[in-house]
């Protein structure tokens, strides 16, 4: 069983305005996310924000403009940085605020931290331009970017006392997080190439003759693209059907939180699904009533009861 703190900590004015950094970073940058965490109780959401502000970091490392060898050094940086965390030698008056927020946060939730080291090997991949031949291969990137911030999160969340398969919580929140990344795969298909990148499987884009790429509004002449996307969302759906069961296994709020994120996630993946060519013309997104709609669902526990209701059909 994994345990948190019910209890808000206490927290001294610079670790509150570093909080407050965190949170500023998190609204402007994460909205999915955002819409997720505003479910949960105020020491949980600023963990959450903390978490997402150093993992921006990481990213914004890998996606920016700097040459290969010195976005590699920076992040051997961050993971100095982190280990500085690890070890408690950040000081509360430390000039970094998202180091002053994640080393409070790691002090009063049990955060498994080296998911943020996988995050960094992650975005290492990503800057050596590693590219992947089959969905094994691609699931040791996701796990990394994604998976471990499933984990990372549940060290916030925790489980609720008693709940039944509670050890598996790890498993679940992995599993979710590589379904939310296939899915970020899918709608980032055209930017993503226009970057140089490519991630879905070399052998599942030979399969389905699109192995020339996507850098135009069009799928490569002679393709089936429509049969790639659609191959890929039934992925992602297997995916999302075994980490939704993480969702019984949390406390109502925290069940809430990763309902809501999931949730739009789903259906940014029914949009896809109904048009596979319209991550080819722009960026598929929900609009805030959407997003709204699906954060009330969470919080109702719908999504919750559903899976309930299935796995006792399932050991009946």
């Amino acid at each position: 069983m994994i345990r948190t703190v019910e209890s808000e900590p206490h927290a001294s004015a610079p670790v509150l305005a570093a909080y407050r950094y965190c949170e500023a970073v998190t609204g402007q940058q994460a909205r999915n996310f955002a819409y997720g965490i505003r479910l949960l109780p105020t020491p949980k959401r600023r963990a959450m924000s903390a978490l997402y502000a150093f993992s921006r970091r990481v990213d914004d490392i890998g996606d920016g403009a700097l040459a290969g060898d010195v976005k590699l050094a920076r992040l051997e940086e961050t993971r100095a940085l982190l280990a500085r965390i690890r070890a408690g030698a950040v000081e509360e008056d430390d000039t970094d605020p998202v180091a002053v927020a994640l080393a409070h946060a790691a002090r009063h939730f049990p955060i498994p931290l080296g998911g943020l080291d996988e995050l960094i090997d992650g975005v290492q991949m990503d800057v050596r331009g590693e590219t992947y031949e089959t969905w094994d291969d691609l699931k040791v990137y996701c796990r990394c970017v994604a998976g471990a911030i499933g984990r990372l999160s549940l060290g916030v969340f925790g489980t609720e006392p008693g709940a039944r398969g509670a050890e598996r919580a790890p498993e679940y929140a992995d599993t979710l997080g590589l379904a939310l990344q296939l899915t970020n795969i899918l709608r980032d298909i055209r930017e993503d190439a226009e970057g140089g990148r490519t991630y879905l499987p070399a052998d599942d884009l030979a399969k389905f003759g699109c192995s020339a790429g996507f850098r135009g509004p069009r799928p490569p002449e002679g393709s089936d693209f429509a049969g790639l996307v659609h191959f890929e969302v039934r992925r992602a759906r297997a995916l999302f059907a075994e980490g939704y069961r993480l969702l019984p296994l949390l406390d109502r709020r925290s069940g809430a939180c990763v309902a809501a994120m999931a949730g739009i996630y789903r259906r940014l993946l029914d949009r896809i699904e109904r048009d596979p060519e319209a991550v080819l013309r722009g960026r598929v997104s929900l609009p805030g009533r959407e997003k709204a709609y699906v954060a009330v669902r969470g919080l109702s526990g719908l999504d919750t009861r559903h899976v309930t209701r299935r796995t006792v059909r399932r050991r009946a």
